[in-house]
């Protein structure tokens, strides 16, 4: 299907920058992936790109059609990969995703990996940044974010809303400094925070039995605005950390880290799967977002189990 390929030629440029390089991807040569995207913009009546010597820049036609071809694209493809042979052969095409540092690097790429096997058709190009991915300007088909978007136009998939943070330290620490027992406490120990732009989490919320919210500003030690530095400090006894539950998990399992203040409600860090538009929501993004609720939720089992019936909180910063 020439016009099919035409197509991923299109929007594979546009992810990678270069018509080279997606000929390359492509096993094309440069001279038929460029005859492709004249074909397309022959039969759109339009240029899909401002071309020069060293750069590709999209029109704000061809951005107008990026919008609309990529998913349309996705859902051919895997429609394609289950006309084939009459039967289904898994999904086809390049995921775009974005996610937390932390989460990414320690949770979510053995994942990716596993469903990668499942379908071996995927593509899998993943932004790990703290900084929130703008899902509008950014080549992405969908993030991980902790906190509901406040964007309504947004469309978000809970992955996790009852998730929450976990107030820690390495056995280390605790030996050299003592395990505080009451969040109050904290004020006379290291903490570590993250940082978002200019803005420190360094106001820390907790709940006790009787629903009381205790805010306690600490004193932040140690400040980065990546998420997983944070982590790695913590596991050095550098000092305390208040860090999403799933990013510490296996530190947790390991030994690595202690959960402090037992019997206190921390802050709740819901985790959703998010996309500009419902557009957006193809059958392969769906996939993805099943198949990470499935071990998500295995993996707050743990968390349940160690939080036992508490409620209260709400959303913060994604650390």
């Amino acid at each position: 299907m020439k016009s099919l390929q035409d197509l991923d030629i299109f929007v594979r440029t546009v992810d990678s920058g270069s018509l080279s390089a997606t000929a390359r991807a492509l096993d094309l040569t440069p001279a038929a992936a460029s005859a492709a995207l004249k074909r397309l913009e022959a039969e759109l009546g339009v240029a899909l790109f401002v071309r020069s010597t060293r750069s590709l820049r999209l029109t704000q036609e061809g951005e107008l059609f990026l919008e609309h071809c990529r998913p349309a694209l996705a859902a051919l493809q895997q429609v394609r990969g289950q006309l084939q042979g009459g039967q289904v052969r898994g999904f086809r095409g390049t995921l775009l995703l974005a996610a937390p540092s932390d989460l990414g690097r320690n949770v979510l790429l053995p994942w990716l990996d596993a469903f990668q096997a499942e379908h071996p058709g995927i593509d899998i190009r993943l932004q790990l940044s703290d900084r929130m991915a703008n899902v509008y300007s950014e080549p992405v088909d969908a993030a991980f974010r902790y906190g509901k978007p406040q964007d309504s136009s947004l469309v978000a998939l809970p992955l996790a809303a009852d998730h929450r943070r976990v107030l820690c330290a390495a056995p280390a620490y605790l030996q050299a400094r003592g395990a505080p027992a009451t969040p109050h406490a904290l004020a006379g120990h290291d903490a570590l925070c993250f940082m978002l732009g200019e803005d420190v989490h360094d106001r820390w919320r907790f709940w006790d039995a009787a629903g009381q919210e205790v805010l306690v500003r600490v004193r932040s030690r140690n400040v980065s605005n990546d998420g997983d530095a944070v982590r790695r400090w913590a596991v050095r006894g550098r000092g305390i950390a208040y860090k999403s539950y799933f990013d510490v998990a296996d530190d947790l399992a390991a030994g690595r880290l202690v959960p402090l203040c037992p019997g206190w409600t921390t802050e709740a860090v819901p985790l959703f799967l998010v996309a500009p538009s419902r557009r957006q929501l193809t059958p392969l993004v769906r996939a993805l977002r099943d198949f990470m609720a499935q071990r998500l939720q295995v993996l707050a089992g743990a968390e349940s189990g160690r939080q036992g019936e508490t409620r209260g909180g709400a959303a913060g910063a994604p650390d």
